[in-house]
């Protein structure tokens, strides 16, 4: 993006872009998705970020919801689960270099490193709840900062408050949710995932890694509605697809419906809920945008949402450590400890190492794991 709009197209200066990807950075959400809603913003209004948005995320919901119908359609078959195994084996590779890149560049002081392993032990020992690790990590974060540290000049406040744009979002969201309760009541899955993941889209901070991990820990273990290995292959799935990884949420949602379709059918349900999941997670990132699109330039003068921010991004590191811990041991030891999968072994680790030390784009890392599960069938 910034290569494209700012070197090439001239259309944001540097500084412009770099504050936008700040603000972006402070809001729950994928921060992908909520730069090219602004700068559609900032080029053409409202409908510039309407249009940037949708642009940015319908082929990937498209592909996906393609790809989530192979998976129950032919991901039994033999040959295929093979290339599935390989697939999610690269995942745990994936995860493992993520923790990795982020720890190289959150981890530089002692109390990031504390912030990173108490995130650990909390998820993965305690299992504490996913929002309340992030918050104690920016409340630390921010009172941690050392207080000689002046604000910078406050920039002006906006002469309005977009309260339009904020109704139209909330009536946005109620209109499916209404729609949702007549159909199914309040206890029908299709409900509980648009709450569900309404819910998840305002504390997805960290990225799709992170929030993966919240999900992992309520829909998976807690909820049920699909598998960690299923989770696991969600999210391979979500890296060969164009756009914001978390779409590996509306995966999720598909399996949900697929596993407990009711009285309907499978393919019926599974549509619903996939559905339900991409649009209560990518709808608050356009509200927030929208909304918040004026107020951008504040946030240079403000050193302690920084500070929080930083404590938040090495809460991260423990999180998504805990998610690959969750993960490696759904995949590379499905039957126990005592029972290691060594095909998925060999390959997460000889994926691990290309992604360590080459810059090999993951899409193809991902396919020689699933084309090394097939052959090694």
């Amino acid at each position: 993006m910034h290569r494209e709009v700012v070197e090439l197209r001239g259309w944001v200066a540097d500084r412009d872009f770099a504050d936008a990807l700040n603000f972006c950075m402070v809001l729950p959400g994928p921060e992908a998705l909520q730069l090219a809603i602004y700068l559609g913003w900032r080029l053409h209004g409202t409908w510039g970020g309407v249009v940037a948005g949708l642009c940015f995320i319908l082929p990937s919901i498209v592909i996906l919801m393609g790809l989530s119908f192979a998976f129950v359609a032919f991901g039994e078959l033999p040959r295929v689960a093979a290339a599935l195994v390989g697939l999610k084996a690269a995942v745990v590779a994936l995860i493992l270099q993520a923790v990795m890149r982020i720890a190289g560049r959150a981890l530089g002081r002692g109390l990031h490193r504390l912030l990173a392993v108490g995130a650990f032990l909390a998820l993965a020992g305690l299992g504490a709840p996913f929002p309340l690790v992030l918050l104690v990590a920016a409340v630390v974060g921010a009172l941690a900062i050392d207080d000689r540290v002046p604000d910078g000049p406050a920039a002006p406040v906006p002469s309005y408050w977009p309260w339009r744009t904020l109704l139209v979002g909330l009536l946005l969201w109620l209109v499916p949710l209404v729609a949702l309760l007549a159909a199914f009541g309040r206890g029908g899955l299709p409900t509980q995932v648009y709450a569900f993941f309404t819910q998840v889209a305002l504390v997805t901070f960290g990225g799709a890694y992170a929030v993966l991990a919240y999900v992992q820990q309520q829909a998976v273990e807690s909820l049920g509605w699909l598998t960690a290995a299923q989770a696991v292959t969600g999210l391979g799935l979500a890296e060969s697809t164009p756009g914001p990884l978390v779409i590996v949420l509306q995966f999720v949602g598909f399996m949900a419906g697929w596993n407990d379709p009711g009285e309907w059918a499978p393919p019926a349900m599974a549509t619903i809920t996939a559905l339900a999941a991409a649009y209560a997670t990518f709808l608050p990132s356009f509200i927030f945008i929208l909304a918040g699109a004026p107020h951008v330039g504040r946030l240079g003068g403000m050193p302690r949402v920084a500070a929080a921010l930083a404590g938040v991004t090495a809460a991260v590191v423990g999180v998504i450590a805990a998610l690959g811990v969750a993960f490696g041991r759904a995949v590379l030891f499905p039957a126990g400890l005592s029972s290691p999968a060594w095909g998925g072994i060999v390959i997460a680790l000889v994926a691990f190492l290309v992604l360590w030390r080459t810059r090999v784009d993951p899409l193809w890392v991902i396919l020689a794991g699933m084309l090394a599960g097939w052959v090694a069938a």
